[in-house]
C-alpha cells in the first residue's frame, strides 16, 4: 500500500506550478457571493466551503428557485433571485439551465465559473451565454473536461478540491469495503447515473463473501435502497479512511477517495457515461456483479501520475479557491 506521507508529497507537490499560489489577496470589504449549481437545491456542493468563508468573514449565499428542498437546518446560506442579499460576484458551477438564469438575472455582476462536481466533456447547449471572468477547476484532469464543457479549454486555474483538505489518516478495518453510491431516482434537483442495480448486486456478492459494506451515500440517493447495510454517518471521503477497498459508481467522489489512499472498483452499467479521467483512478472496473469479489481482492490505487492529473493538489484548496474568487469580487 502507497505510503500516506509519499502520496500526499505527490499530490501536494505535484502540481504547484499548475495550482494558485499561496493566497495573499485580500479584499477591502469581505466579498458577498451568490452561488448557482447545475443541481439548483445541491447545497452540498458549496458546504466544504464553508468553513473558509466563515475564517474570513465571507458571505457565501446559494441561489435556489424555492426553498421547497432545503432541509431545515442546512448550514449553507439559500435565498431566491428574488430575495438575493446584495452580492459582490456570482459563481456558477455549470452552465445549466439554473445558472445561465442566474447569470442572466445577476448578469451585472462578476461572473467566475468554478468546477464544484464532475461535467461531462461535451460542450452544454448554453455555455456561450456565460462569459466568465475566470474559470476554476480542481485538477488538470478536471480542467480538461470542465473546459470542454464550456467551450473554453485554456487559463483555467487549478485549486484543488475543498473536500481534501483535510484528509483523514488512513486506518483500514479487515474486510471492509465501501460501497460509494450514486443516485437512483432523478428529481427536481438533478439527473441519476445508471448502474444502481449492478452496485446492489455487486454489494450482495461481497457480503456474501464475508465482506462488511460500509454504505457511502451520494446526499441525493434514496436511502431505502441501502439499509440492509451500515450506512456511514460521516462523509464518503472520511469513511474511506476505514475501508480496505471502496466500489461503487464513478463520479466526483472517486479521485477524493484514493486521495485518501483507498482504491476503487468502478462499476460501469453500459449506459453510463463519464469522463475518463474517473474511470483512469479505478483499479479496475466491472459490468458484471460476479466481478465484483475478485476486483476488490485485487484492488490497488492508481499510479502517482494518474493519482496527481485527476485529484489536483491537495491542502489548502478551499484558501486557493476563494483567494481566486476574491480578485474578481466587484
Amino acid at each position: 500500500m502507497t505510503n500516506p506521507v509519499t502520496r500526499r508529497a505527490v499530490l501536494g507537490g505535484a502540481l504547484a506550478l499548475a495550482a494558485l499560489g499561496g493566497g495573499t489577496a485580500a479584499a477591502s470589504r469581505s466579498p458577498r457571493v451568490l452561488i448557482a449549481t447545475n443541481e439548483p437545491w445541491g447545497t452540498y456542493h458549496v458546504k466544504p466551503l464553508l468553513a473558509e468563508a466563515a475564517r474570513r468573514g465571507w458571505r457565501l449565499t446559494q441561489l435556489v428557485p424555492d426553498l421547497t428542498r432545503i432541509t431545515p437546518g442546512d448550514p449553507v446560506p439559500v435565498a431566491t433571485p428574488d430575495n438575493a442579499p446584495s452580492a459582490d460576484l456570482l459563481v456558477v458551477t455549470g452552465a445549466g439551465d439554473w445558472p445561465a438564469d442566474c447569470a442572466a438575472r445577476f448578469r451585472r455582476l462578476p461572473l467566475v465559473a468554478s468546477s464544484l462536481a464532475y461535467q461531462q466533456p461535451v460542450q452544454a447547449p448554453r455555455a456561450r451565454e456565460l462569459h466568465p471572468r475566470l474559470i476554476t477547476s480542481s485538477s488538470p484532469a478536471e480542467a480538461r473536461a470542465f473546459g470542454t464543457y464550456l467551450g473554453r479549454r485554456r487559463h483555467i486555474r487549478i485549486v484543488g478540491s475543498p473536500q481534501t483538505d483535510d484528509l483523514p489518516r488512513r486506518a483500514p478495518e479487515p474486510g471492509l469495503v465501501l460501497v460509494l453510491t450514486s443516485v437512483t431516482h432523478p428529481d427536481g434537483t438533478g439527473a441519476a447515473a445508471p448502474g444502481t442495480e449492478l452496485l446492489l448486486a455487486a454489494a450482495e456478492k461481497l457480503a456474501a463473501a464475508g465482506k462488511r459494506i460500509l454504505v457511502g451515500l451520494h446526499p441525493r440517493e434514496d436511502r431505502t435502497l441501502w439499509d440492509r447495510y451500515e450506512i456511514s454517518s460521516v462523509p464518503s471521503v472520511q469513511a474511506a479512511a476505514r475501508a480496505e477497498a471502496a466500489i461503487g459508481i464513478p463520479g466526483t467522489v472517486f479521485p477524493l477517495v484514493v486521495a485518501v489512499g483507498t482504491p476503487v472498483v468502478g462499476c460501469t452499467d453500459p449506459a453510463l457515461t463519464v469522463p475518463d479521467y474517473l474511470r483512469s483512478v479505478c483499479s479496475s472496473t466491472i459490468t458484471d456483479p460476479g466481478q465484483a469479489v475478485a476486483a476488490i481482492s485485487g484492488a490497488h490505487l492508481p499510479d502517482a501520475k494518474t493519482l496527481a492529473d485527476a485529484v489536483g493538489p491537495v491542502g489548502g484548496s478551499a484558501r486557493r479557491l476563494l483567494d481566486a474568487w476574491s480578485r474578481f469580487a466587484r
